[in-house]
């Protein structure tokens, strides 16, 4: 990445900064059209009877494949702990490379908002989804604490904590690791590997990305609080998730053998947990998995022009061809692992190059997605304005730290 790259991504970043200032923090989701009692009610006749449930969302996949603005008709715009929680972690690392106040404490900002919206009726703090989420195993009510959502709350709190070492932000972190251990159940699978739940009231657990998070908010905290108990917890995590590689180096989503899709930016958010892993630990363990899943990674989740595609093993017909999402993890995904594989080098550097050149709308946000015919224009803070904007920040940090250490 060259000098032109730098202040390229930094204009892009300005841009993204007025349009969320005049937007606000509020917007609709990806998951708009079924968070509803109309929508939410169609998706649960589909997962309880197939055949009727299909004529029932068919309307709404219309909807989401050719009229996407009509998640208005479903549901309210909304604030997500998760994508606060990245944009927290977006200006902090702005405020490290810019050195401006003004981003740290926006970055506070975003904090304040989060140890406010975390999950009521918990004795330690967990965040989730402001709806009902409709799920094949039944409905995640609203307030229901998740760990894909808790371990980047924790992130964020540390990103800030690194900056100004407030205990105020320590006490959070030690509350967030403390309900990962005490709310979130294992099930054992073997005398040293144990799957995570998704939530408190799941006991099954077998989604790899569930444990995944939950063996590096444990370890993390096992290093930031030196408790050994983190530790051993986080490490039968991990050992489940190395176990569950397949031999071509990908993971399915679960090994409940129903969900055994591979896509990409489930497929990140392992890959990422492995590598903070092994950046904090040095576990040879993680380091043969991240070499071997990145190598399925690069060959198998982008396209013939070397841009992310959403499936190499799909669940359902997809309507869409292409996926903010998947564009940000993957530029994070670069970022952490840059100059270990030149394949994904390249592959990071050909996906920066589109969506700096084609994404960006000129408001300032992002399109969602690249439709089977035209665009997605609805800017969704989870579905990736806040990802995205956390991932070039991140890039934009990596660089410049490349540029001090050569």
């Amino acid at each position: 990445m060259n000098q032109q790259s730098t202040d390229k991504i930094s204009s892009v970043l300005l841009r993204f900064i007025d349009w969320l200032d005049s937007y606000g923090e509020t917007s609709y989701d990806h998951q708009s059209f079924f968070a509803g009692p109309v929508g939410g009610g169609a998706k649960a006749l589909y997962y309880r009877k197939p055949k009727l449930g299909t004529m029932a969302v068919a309307p709404i996949i219309f909807c989401e494949a050719f009229v996407p603005s009509a998640r208005r008709l479903f549901w309210r715009k909304q604030r997500f702990p998760i994508a606060d929680a990245h944009y927290a972690m977006g200006f902090a690392l702005l405020a490290r490379v810019t050195g401006e106040e003004k981003y740290y404490d926006r970055a506070v900002h975003f904090l304040t908002v989060l140890e406010e919206t975390r999950c009521p009726g918990y004795s330690h703090s967990g965040w989730g989804y402001p709806f009902d989420w409709v799920t094949r195993t039944g409905v995640m009510k609203t307030g229901t604490p998740l760990i894909t959502t808790t371990p980047y709350v924790y992130e964020a709190f540390s990103y800030v904590h690194k900056m100004d070492y407030q205990d105020r932000w320590l006490e959070v972190m030690h509350s967030a690791a403390e309900h990962a251990v005490n709310d979130i159940k294992d099930r054992e699978l073997s005398p040293d590997a144990a799957t995570a739940g998704y939530n408190p009231l799941d006991s099954e657990g077998g989604v790899i990305n569930a444990s995944a998070y939950r063996a590096f908010l444990l370890m993390s905290a096992a290093v930031q609080f030196g408790h050994d108990d983190y530790r051993r917890i986080a490490e039968r995590n991990l050992n489940f998730v190395l176990g569950a590689q397949q031999p071509d180096g990908a993971w399915y989503y679960s090994i409940d053998g129903v969900r055994d899709f591979v896509d990409h930016f489930h497929t990140c958010f392992v890959l990422k947990a492995l590598a903070k892993i092994e950046q904090l630990t040095g576990h040879e363990g993680c380091r043969k998995a991240i070499k071997a899943g990145t190598d399925y990674y690069v060959r198998h989740l982008f396209d013939e022009k070397g841009l992310p595609k959403p499936f190499s093993r799909a669940p359902r017909l997809t309507v869409y061809r292409q996926e903010l999402y998947d564009y940000a993890e993957c530029i994070n995904l670069g970022a952490l692992l840059n100059g270990q594989s030149a394949e994904l080098d390249d592959r990071v550097r050909t996906t920066l190059d589109d969506l700096l050149n084609r994404w960006q709308k000129p408001d300032g946000s992002f399109r969602s997605r690249r439709l089977l015919l035209g665009w997605d224009n609805v800017p969704m803070h989870r579905w990736a304005q806040a990802q995205l904007f956390r991932s070039l920040c991140f890039q934009l940090y990596s660089m410049k730290k490349g540029e001090r250490a050569a």
